[in-house]
């Protein structure tokens, strides 16, 4: 039988964790861990990944308005033009899915007039994700076929390094979206770009720069938008960082939309986001679920389908996002092994990381109170599956204060997910799908490329274990697949995603070993992400500029 990580008795950081081997011949401390506990402990507390909290358990509900309505709920536009009645029957063509199977993007078969008078039959829409390792353009197209804009298809693109390298050169920030915005210019037919509204949405990246350097940044791109862009900006803060709360509220949408969970009221996803800073978490409590689970405050979010309302859970963790964690993780390894083990100059020595695969290594940065170094990690005999989850442990700080109960993790507010979410399907996006899918068995031929993966959360726990036990693992696993080798082999903490991942949920948010999840990246061709659903909202408020009609031919 599972037991709830919430009331279990975890094992700590008690030795097991075998020895290190590096070139002094000195051995990791690893049955010393015991003693280090409760100053990791405090050292997680004070110097890991914390996000503000404002718990306000008053009447007052989270509610989301447009810029220039006074809606208290979140609407939304109808479902994608494949599934909406045509309204002219003469028009039988199929609604293509894709820029490339477009015979006029200028048009549209679903019908041969808009809906209203004076809109444009079709508009288009550009949302940008300037995200922590990258910016990504969403080109989205959109019929007025009907009395809301129906969604048809996506151009995607993106760009590295993310806004938030630019960190002191704001001008450079901006440029780095140029080659973005010229493929807009590419797909967007010329006479419709006057109204094809651009926003520029940051997430966790640029929260995390200091000072005014984020607001710089933000500046620098709106004004180049301007002046050497044709495309207006968006209704109300075009250029921004986003809420953390409207970011997995997004995803939830996007995923939901595509999926037709909305259309079919048959249960919607539970949607779980992992960016490179942040992750994300959205669910709507079952039907089969007590009323009232969700406390009101912050993590309640309520929006509008049609005439259905969704009441949702959400919260954003701010410094739980992939690469965050990997830095933390190397700051919590380093800091244990500082204490235990100096060399004759003061400076420790190649330091033993349970969290890297065995005989791997890794040059990392470390910043923390005590200034900035490189340490190179080595994975060597101790690395393992087991012993990085000790460390997890420690990093998912399930031993913080609970203001609000229950709690999932770092003293988080969440319903249960046994009593909210006990049966529901469950869509893990992003990192989830990038770091799980090289590693499972190819889709058959005859299914479709974006069809949802499905495993269970023991899947991933057994999936990490082979990949921390090191190359002799590899090949006896993926030894027919050289792609996934040469993968494993030129990332070395590839053992501490995986780790991390399970860590995230069956520590974290408490999903059972035997849940099952789906992981995917994409629905028919668009990505899933929060982009579609705040371009949805934008959509739906948006008024449309007549000056496209004029210009239709």
């Amino acid at each position: 039988m599972a037991v709830s990580p919430r009331s279990a008795n975890y094992e700590r950081l008690e030795g097991g964790m075998g020895p290190s081997r590096n070139p002094a011949g000195r051995r990791f401390a690893w049955k010393k861990f015991a003693i280090a506990a409760a100053v990791l402990i405090g050292f997680v507390w004070f110097v890991g990944p914390r996000e503000p909290r404002s718990f306000s358990w008053g009447s007052a509900k989270n509610e989301y308005h447009y810029p220039g309505t006074n809606v208290d709920t979140l609407p939304l536009p109808g479902p994608p033009s494949t599934t909406k009645p045509k309204p002219d029957t003469n028009v039988n063509t199929a609604i293509p899915t894709s820029f490339e199977s477009d015979p006029d993007p200028s048009k549209t078969p679903a019908c041969t007039r808009p809906f209203t008078p004076g809109s444009p039959l079709v508009q288009y829409a550009l949302m940008i994700d300037a995200g922590s390792t990258g910016s990504r353009i969403h080109i989205y197209k959109f019929n007025n076929c009907a009395a809301s804009p129906s969604y048809e298809w996506e151009v995607f693109n993106q760009t590295q390094p993310g806004l938030s390298d630019y960190a002191r050169d704001p001008q450079g920030a901006a440029r780095s979206l140029d080659i973005l915005l010229a493929e807009a210019v590419r797909v967007v037919p010329p006479h419709l770009r006057k109204c094809t509204s651009v926003a520029v949405k940051a997430t966790a990246g640029l929260r995390f720069l200091p000072g005014s350097q984020a607001g710089d940044i933000l500046k620098a791109v709106e004004d180049r938008l301007r002046t050497e862009w044709s495309f207006p900006l968006a209704p109300g803060e075009a250029v921004a960082v986003m809420d953390g709360k409207d970011e997995g509220v997004y995803a939830w949408i996007t995923a939901n939309y595509l999926l037709g969970a909305l259309q079919k009221n048959k249960g919607t996803y539970a949607v779980l986001d992992l960016g490179g800073a942040s992750t994300q978490i959205a669910f709507e409590p079952t039907r089969a679920a007590k009323v009232g689970l969700i406390d009101e405050g912050d993590h309640r979010y309520e929006l509008t389908y049609g005439s259905d309302k969704h009441v949702l859970y959400q919260h954003s963790y701010l410094g739980y996002g992939l690469m965050r964690a990997r830095k933390h993780v190397h700051q919590l390894v380093e800091f244990i092994a500082d204490i235990h083990s100096h060399n004759e100059k003061g400076e420790p020595n190649d330091v033993g990381n349970p969290c890297l695969a065995k005989g791997t290594k890794k040059r990392v940065e470390i910043k923390d109170v005590r200034g900035d170094r490189n340490i190179t990690m080595v994975g060597e005999e101790i690395g393992s599956f087991e012993a990085c989850n000790r460390v997890m442990e420690l990093v998912m700080a399930k031993d913080a204060i609970c203001k609000v109960k229950p709690c999932s993790f770092n003293g988080v507010y969440q319903p249960s997910i046994l009593d909210a979410f006990p049966t529901g399907n469950v869509l893990l996006l992003s990192y989830f799908y990038d770091r799980l899918a090289p590693l499972l068995p190819p889709l058959p031929s005859s299914v479709h490329p974006d069809t949802p993966l499905t495993l269970s959360i023991s899947t991933i726990a057994s999936t990490a274990r082979t990949v921390c036990a090191g190359r002799e693992a590899w090949l006896e696993k993926w030894g027919a697949h050289p792609h996934v080798m040469t993968e494993l082999a030129g990332r070395p903490e590839w053992c501490l995603d995986l780790t991390f991942l399970h860590a995230l949920l069956r520590l974290g948010y408490e999903f059972s070993e035997e849940r099952e999840v789906n992981i995917a990246k994409k629905v028919e061709g668009t990505e899933l992400g929060w982009c579609l659903g705040a371009t949805l909202a934008v959509v739906a408020g948006e008024l449309i500029n007549k000056c496209c009609n004029d210009r239709l031919p």
